[in-house]
């Protein structure tokens, strides 16, 4: 099985996407400062989690996820009482044009 994953971060309240076959071992990388794109971000938890099967549609899944659009907003909508949006000056945090996202 391959995997989509959302980890946020508990200091920062930041959201990382990424893929993997193992979350176990993943989610260990990333709290061991093993993965540059999160180190700052540590300690990270487990907020989301989606399987498949084939490794392309992982990875499609997690491209789309990252591109926001329609298929963001549907997640956003499916995981509103884990992850809630906070306003950041007077733009609204969620439409930052990045992968990493400020939660609350």
């Amino acid at each position: 099985m391959f995997y989509v994953y959302i980890l946020k971060s508990v200091r920062t309240n930041e959201l990382y996407i990424g893929y993997t076959t193992n979350v176990v071992r993943r989610l260990k990388e990333h709290n061991e400062g093993l993965n540059k794109s999160t180190k700052s971000m540590r300690p990270l938890q487990l907020v989301y989690l989606e399987g498949y099967a084939d490794v392309r549609d992982a990875r499609d899944r997690e491209r789309k996820i990252k591109q926001f659009g329609r298929v963001y907003s549907q997640l956003k909508r499916r995981i509103q009482r884990s992850i809630v949006f906070e306003r950041c000056g007077t733009k609204d945090q969620s439409e930052k044009a990045s992968f990493i996202l400020k939660a609350k």
